[in-house]
């Protein structure tokens, strides 16, 4: 059972990215975006994407951090391989997770939005462990957040088609939405 108190997921490690912001005023989330990531890409575990959402990556590092340096991003949420959940933004601002989106003809989905990333790529199953986090931590956020429902969680590929994948052919997303009950 996952539980939120004062916008934080009670079994989340607590690492508060700068790459936030306030939402508009009255405006509560009533999306969910499933992402994923891997820094290097297609690596996993170690500190780099918790430091990339805090703006500490050392590009000396790995070639492709060069590249990605300058970025300000974040995700409320990051799921890692064992299901370890680390949070990054107070689910009542706004993370830097979407980009230019649109999700029913409303754009700006950072707006509106939780996101939550996947350790993982677009064709790397992702472990038991990250499936039963997400689906406990997805219940908790429809039990706090009443404007999101099953109906209402989406890819990152839904709402920046064209520009995003993520997460990808090797998420399962019956075996996820049917686990909500």
């Amino acid at each position: 059972m996952f539980t939120v108190t004062n916008h934080l997921l009670d079994q989340a490690k607590i690492l508060e990215s700068p790459n936030s912001s306030e939402r508009p005023k009255g405006v509560k989330p009533n999306l969910l975006v499933i992402h994923n990531i891997s820094l290097p890409p297609g690596e996993f575990g170690g500190r780099y994407v918790e430091d990339f959402f805090l703006n500490k990556l050392d590009p000396s590092i790995h070639p492709y951090f060069e590249t990605i340096i300058d970025l300000k991003v974040s995700s409320h949420l990051l799921i890692d391989r064992k299901g370890t959940l680390t949070q990054f933004v107070n689910f009542s601002k706004k993370a830097w997770h979407a980009g230019v989106s649109e999700f029913e003809g409303k754009k700006e989905c950072n707006d509106f939005s939780i996101g939550i990333e996947l350790e993982g790529t677009n064709t790397k199953p992702y472990s038991e462990e990250q499936y039963s986090s997400l689906v406990g931590v997805t219940k908790s956020l429809m039990e706090n957040y009443s404007g999101i429902s099953k109906h209402r969680i989406v890819g990152h590929k839904d709402i920046a088609p064209g520009r995003k994948t993520d997460p990808g052919e090797s998420f399962d997303w019956s075996r996820y939405k049917d686990s909500l009950g």
